[in-house]
């Protein structure tokens, strides 16, 4: 099986990209890109139904463990995307990277150092990381 690293796949967007040159093009295109995640993820729920939303107040309390907290913290989400939805949100998501990559090639950032490092400080804070 061929790998593809992500280095691989930004030095690739950087070959490609021949119209969004301009950071505030980059810009827009990566937020435009996100705004087609979420929709397509919407579509699934509102259009073809392979995935339902019931959401509420989550039932968290200051004297939960990590462990209780995950097993009574709920996504909200009923389901599972179906085949469509896989391809349809997985397009939207490349497309996503795509602009990601783009925006790291213009500011000279390594996409694979970002992801390298993010996991080192999740590794080290934990679950105080996103808090």
């Amino acid at each position: 099986m061929n790998t593809l690293d992500l280095r691989q796949f930004q030095d690739q967007v950087a070959e490609l990209l021949l119209r969004h040159r301009s950071l505030l093009d980059v810009l827009s295109k990566c937020q435009q890109a996100n705004a087609a995640v979420h929709r397509s993820v919407v579509k699934s729920i509102t259009e073809c139904g392979c995935v339902e939303v019931h959401a509420a107040k989550q039932p968290y309390s200051a004297d939960m463990t990590i462990e209780d907290a995950k097993q009574t913290l709920a996504s909200h989400m009923d389901g599972q995307l179906c085949e469509n939805c896989v391809e349809a949100v997985g397009a939207e998501l490349g497309k996503n990277l795509f602009y990601l990559a783009s925006l790291c090639n213009l500011l000279d950032m390594d996409l694979q150092q970002i992801v390298i490092d993010e996991s080192r400080k999740c590794s080290t804070l934990g679950y105080f990381n996103m808090s």
